[in-house]
């Protein structure tokens, strides 16, 4: 069958203080859709795709930004966790 993916990453580089990220929508193993975080605007893989739906760049970014909240949380736990070792 087919299938739908929603793939969003998130990435942290300690040293540059930097962060970086990454959502992104696939029909099948084909991009439909990636979001330009810095943008924040929605980049059709095909612009023919834009003309019969659209994707809210914004509601990507909020999702982003609980998966940054949630890699913090993580991250504070595993430091934790791995201090009383």
């Amino acid at each position: 069958g087919n299938t739908i993916r929603q793939a969003e990453f998130q990435q942290r580089i300690e040293a540059l203080q930097q962060e970086d990220g990454e959502f992104q929508m696939m029909f099948n193993t084909d991009e439909v859709f990636h979001v330009d975080l810095q943008k924040q605007e929605t980049v059709w893989r095909l612009p023919e795709f834009g003309t019969f739906t659209s994707f809210e760049a914004q509601g990507a970014l909020q999702n982003m930004a609980v998966g940054k909240q949630n890699l913090e949380i993580m991250m504070k736990r595993s430091n934790r966790s791995q201090a009383t070792i």
